[in-house]
């Protein structure tokens, strides 16, 4: 039609959004992403790219990688017909979202949650409800939960939650799940932090889907991989959304060798969990700073100060950490990812020097 721009058949929902994105900042202590800061043995890495080497680079892999999916079933116990696997738990969400939101649907979401899971279900022209958590200690507001999640076609719950670091505590999922007539995604990216999942959960639960993913407590985020388990009924339906030949060959070999040397971040995992309850003992000592309670690998810190120029002041000292502030309710409000004990004491120290100079 003349006179009009390309860009004008672009979904009005998606021209209004704006994109999920992070600007990429080197610094000397990376607190930034909720990443593993200890890397996987070197001597798993070499085995990786041993494997890989063995095998031609122009095949693709199997279309259904059974070896993986048979891992994983004998890591978690659910059966292999109920798990896809996915480059990086995103992709999956974006596959179990797209076969079931559309116009007129509803998808009930946390906030302040990622930001991933209104973003998509706007896109898929989904009527989205936010249900915002307690403003005291940013804990789930189950009650409002519960109620909206009754005629949702969708309800998406990280847990722990990112940024907030709570847990939805398992008898109000159990609840949610009882009431609601349509499908909870329990996005479990941070589980191994917290001693909790609801993996026990699926077997008496058709509408559940748990999401897991290998970037954060398996210290493969450059790797993507992720896993979705779900009753087989529902894997196959979300199956078909899925692209084809998705994870290559590579993060295939190497999630296999991690599920196979299934205890090798173990030590890693209680160092973050020692690491984060020393540090936020730590920053409650510093006055006018609240840290508040996680069960995940990062925490949320709030000061008087507008947030961003406490950012600049950290950042000024070489310790990157992430501004949420723009996030509903997180006004004034910074994550920081728990590091080593080293990077942990340098952002202590800057943490001093920062209020001081903000």
């Amino acid at each position: 039609m003349q006179g009009r721009s390309p860009s004008d058949v672009i979904k009005p929902e998606v021209r209004r959004l704006s994109a999920y994105t992070l600007k990429h900042v080197k610094a000397d202590v990376k607190l930034d992403q909720n990443e593993n800061p200890y890397e996987l043995p070197q001597d798993l890495k070499e085995e990786v790219a041993r494997r890989v080497l063995a095998r031609p680079w122009g095949r693709y892999p199997e279309f259904v990688p059974h070896s993986t999916t048979s891992a994983l079933s004998k890591f978690t116990g659910w059966t292999e017909d109920g798990i896809l696997i996915g480059n990086g738990s995103n992709e999956l969400i974006m596959a179990g979202l797209s076969v079931v939101l559309g116009t007129g649907r509803k998808a009930v979401i946390p906030q302040p949650t990622f930001t991933l899971y209104k973003l998509l279900s706007s896109v898929f022209q989904a009527n989205t409800v936010p249900v915002p958590v307690n403003a005291s200690d940013f804990t789930f507001n189950v009650e409002m939960l519960e109620a909206e999640a009754k005629d949702a076609d969708v309800t998406v719950i990280c847990s722990p939650n990112n940024p907030t670091g709570t847990l939805l505590p398992a008898d109000a999922l159990e609840r949610i799940l009882k009431t609601t007539c349509g499908l909870v995604f329990l996005d479990e990216a941070y589980h191994e932090f917290s001693g909790q999942t609801a993996l026990t959960l699926l077997p008496a639960n058709p509408n559940l889907i748990v999401l897991r993913t290998f970037s954060k407590a398996m210290s493969m985020a450059g790797l993507r991989f992720g896993y979705l388990m779900a009753h087989p009924e529902i894997a196959r339906e979300i199956h078909k959304a899925k692209l084809p030949y998705n994870v290559n060959v590579f993060t295939l070999a190497a999630a296999e060798l991690v599920l196979e040397r299934r205890n090798v971040m173990r030590d890693a995992i209680q160092t973050l969990i020692s690491e984060r309850q020393r540090v936020v003992a730590e920053v409650r000592k510093r006055p006018g700073v609240e840290a508040f309670d996680s069960c995940a690998n990062f925490f949320l810190i709030r000061t008087a100060k507008v947030a961003r120029e406490l950012f600049d002041a950290l950042y000024a000292q070489g310790v990157l950490v992430r501004d949420v502030s723009s996030y509903p309710m997180l006004d004034r409000v910074l994550r920081v990812s728990v590091g080593n004990p080293q990077e942990n004491d340098r952002f202590l120290s800057a943490l001093d020097k920062a209020l001081e100079i903000s």
